[in-house]
């Protein structure tokens, strides 16, 4: 039987975003986006505490409006995930969930699948999702993460090019036909050892080279044990993204399956 750990879940959330600007706050069907991140991690089962990560203060006065839990970070925190490091440091907790404060849309189950991973296997330092690529313009895109898996479900390489090649195979429809690829789902399950440690490394080459932070983990030696969903994120990065998810919350839209904590190999 595996150990309950105990498991906080952070929500990193920045006012500050080229792209869109203030998009926390954003209203999504009379919620606010980061009230609706919030709401739906809180009833995942496996997490103890749930706590919105910011550096501005008008998404701290939205979180405690909505008696929310939030926490004031340093501006200058280079990623989400040094941000829920800080946190952690003056938190009592064995596993850290970091949540995308930009998919308003995130399912419990996918939370629990994360922290289920590290209670089931004591070898794991991270834990992630993967969903199975099924069209070529998702094979071929760079802002698609690809990672490579080994038999056991465990992350070989994260890339933003289509890997592995395929030899004889230059067309991306074809080469689904021959090879299962996988695209990373941007939720990580962190024990808080190692996340302190992760915190505390610079950027490594291959991360720098593909400008995906989780290479640092395997560069630093560490495991990313990944569990296979058939949930599609729905990521609100722009407007036209915002007007996408407020459709979807006026009808009612079935994303996915459960996702499969026994993992993709």
């Amino acid at each position: 039987m595996s150990a309950s750990l105990e498991a906080v879940g952070v929500i990193p959330a920045r006012y500050a975003s080229s792209r869109f600007p203030g998009k926390p706050l954003i209203d999504l069907a009379g919620k606010t986006m980061i009230q609706r991140v919030f709401e739906n991690a809180l009833r995942a089962s496996r997490l103890s505490r749930v706590l919105v990560a910011t550096d501005d203060r008008r998404i701290y006065d939205a979180v405690m409006g909505f008696c929310g839990e939030a926490v004031m970070t340093p501006s200058d925190c280079p990623s989400g995930t040094d941000r829920m490091a800080t946190v952690a440091r003056s938190v009592d907790a064995d596993l850290f969930v970091n949540i995308q404060g930009d998919e308003p849309l995130i399912e419990p189950d996918e939370i629990d699948t994360v922290i289920r991973l590290l209670e089931e296997d004591p070898s794991a330092d991270v834990a992630t999702l993967v969903k199975r690529i099924a069209s070529p313009s998702e094979l071929t895109s760079p802002n698609t993460a690809k990672v490579v898996l080994d038999e056991n479900g465990y992350a070989l390489y994260f890339s933003r090019l289509p890997v592995p090649a395929v030899r004889g195979e230059s067309a991306p429809d074809r080469a689904l036909h021959t090879h299962v690829y996988w695209k990373h789902i941007g939720i990580y399950g962190y024990r808080k050892p190692f996340l302190m440690r992760f915190a505390g490394w610079r950027p490594t080459p291959l991360e720098c080279a593909e400008q995906l932070e989780q290479l640092r983990v395997l560069e630093k030696g560490g495991r990313i044990r990944t569990a296979e969903t058939r949930f599609e994120p729905v990521c609100v990065d722009t407007p036209e993204d915002a007007d996408a998810v407020r459709a979807l919350l006026g009808g009612s839209s079935v994303r996915g399956g459960a996702a499969n904590a026994g993992g993709p190999a």
